[in-house]
């Protein structure tokens, strides 16, 4: 497996995220929902895990217990070696959702602004906004607004938002699933080159088996009913990738691994 280049140094003596005999519950009308039980989980600090399973197995919940977004009802989470909290406040994390969030009336250069001005961020502790454009490969459309971009365009906007605040780990909820297929293949190319030019530990939930095993070098699949965790897949193809990796039969027999792992799950 090929680590990412970068200049950025990475600590391995402390992962990016530890979770042990992890357990979350929520409180319905009907009564209380387990929607993760038992979860053991290590990840590398500047690695790249893929999270893939069936609807309700708890991809997001997991990734919200990382943020600080959810309580665990038990177990141990730590991130960077401190609590989720102190993580969070340290600004530590990204998050980027399904949907890109921006706000209309902002153009895109403003919108990747907003963590810098809400957070009252010092410039030296933020990366340049207009360079994350341009990292996202929106060098010149700075002063568009949301209307005037395409889907693709927004989500790069989200990720450049995301990364303005040097995080260290990056947790991406399907932040492609609503992308048609063309757009959704530019993305991954994009985001594994981001990857490797920043070094930030990347969190990728999706449904998609081919896009999991294309991006990560880990793949976490968990079961349903409750959320558990099922395997996780080490994904031996090196990097850079490049789309006719799909075509080979290296690609194909992990892909028919994940599914033969997703039919018992």
């Amino acid at each position: 497996m090929t680590a990412p280049a970068t200049d950025q140094p990475v600590d391995l003596t402390v992962p990016a995220v530890a979770v042990e005999d992890l357990a979350v519950r929520f409180g319905t009308e009907s009564g209380v929902v387990t929607a993760l039980e038992g979860v053991d989980l290590t990840i590398e600090e500047g690695s790249f895990l893929s999270i893939l399973g069936p609807s309700g197995c708890g991809k997001s919940t997991l990734l919200r217990v990382v943020a600080d977004l959810v309580p665990p009802a038990e177990g141990r989470v730590e991130v960077l070696g401190q609590t989720p909290t102190r993580s969070r406040k340290d600004r530590a994390l990204g998050f980027v959702f399904q949907d890109a969030g921006l706000l209309a009336w902002r153009t895109a250069l403003e919108n990747v602004e907003i963590p810098l001005k809400v957070g009252k961020v010092e410039p030296r502790e933020a990366r340049d906004p207009r360079e994350l454009l341009a990292l996202v490969g929106l060098a010149g459309r700075e002063d568009a607004y949301p209307h005037e971009l395409s889907g693709g365009m927004r989500q790069r906007v989200s990720i450049a938002r995301a990364l303005v605040t040097q995080p260290r780990v990056l947790l991406m909820d399907e932040p492609f699933g609503a992308l048609d297929e063309i757009t959704r293949d530019a993305l991954n190319d994009e985001l594994l080159r981001i990857w490797q030019a920043t070094g930030t530990t990347v969190l990728f939930v999706t449904h998609s088996i081919p896009e999991s095993v294309y991006l990560a070098q880990r793949v976490l699949v968990l079961r349903a009913n409750p959320g558990r965790v099922a395997e996780v897949v080490d994904i031996d193809l090196p990097y850079p990738r490049e789309l006719t990796l799909r075509e080979t039969p290296e690609f194909m027999s992990y892909t028919a691994r994940m599914r033969q792992i997703l039919e018992t799950c």
